[in-house]
């Protein structure tokens, strides 16, 4: 069983999240301020967080920040808030993931899935598969099956760095920000030209349709993520 955090300071939206999450026997902890959420994580350590960035002590960047000095569960805002910078705040501060209320279930749901699916084992070396192409992180290969045969797909090393932050991260949603900064430096912060140019090449490279991606999806206003396949 999943243990979930929900925080929210709406009793109408905890006490559906809670119903519906027991039905599909999902362990649930509830707290309505930042306060008591910081200290129901502590006793009860999340395998999943559903935060509202709304709390009437704390901002909930505050708790994410909170969270994330000691754990890597994946956090999920759920928020009425509509401004991109207010949810690009909250992807840099450690949100794994940003859904805007209202939502349905199911796409809740999905999400969960996607950003659970990232925790891997200390050290693992995952290989990917996007369509025809198949990335081998362990052995720094890329490769394409088309038609019987298979090649070899070179990747430049930004290019290498890009992917493999993206892919480590299945399902999470990454700001420009994180990746600018992880990949090219602090000093290319806001060089979102690079990234577009850089994303805009490994679909080419790896996408089955790179005018309609399916796996390396672009969030507007906020960053990018890495789909996996279903």
């Amino acid at each position: 069983m999943k243990r979930v955090l929900v925080v929210d300071d709406e009793p109408q939206i905890v006490r559906a999240l809670r119903i519906n999450l027991r039905a599909r026997q999902f362990e649930v902890h509830t707290a309505a301020t930042g306060t008591e959420a910081l200290r129901a994580a502590a006793r009860y350590p999340p395998d999943v967080v559903l935060l509202d960035l709304g709390l009437p002590d704390l901002d909930g960047v505050e708790v994410i920040e909170g969270l994330r000095g000691w754990t890597d569960a994946p956090i999920i805002v759920l928020s009425g808030r509509s401004d991109a910078t207010e949810k690009v705040e909250a992807l840099d501060a450690g949100a794994d993931d940003y859904v805007t209320k209202p939502f349905g279930m199911d796409e809740l749901l999905a999400r969960m899935r996607a950003v659970t699916r990232r925790v891997q084992a200390p050290g693992a070396e995952p290989r990917v598969t996007l369509g025809a192409a198949t990335v081998d992180l362990a052995a720094r290969r890329v490769t394409r099956s088309e038609n019987g045969t298979t090649a070899d797909v070179r990747l430049t090393p930004t290019e290498w760095h890009l992917i493999e932050v993206l892919l480590r991260h299945p399902g999470k949603l990454l700001s420009q920000r994180q990746l600018l900064t992880e990949v090219w430096g602090p000093g290319y912060a806001d060089a979102g030209g690079n990234l577009r140019l850089y994303m805009a090449q490994l679909r080419r490279k790896l996408e089955p349709d790179p005018s309609r991606p399916r796996y390396l999806l672009t969030e507007p206003g906020m960053g990018y993520r890495y789909q996996p396949g279903t």
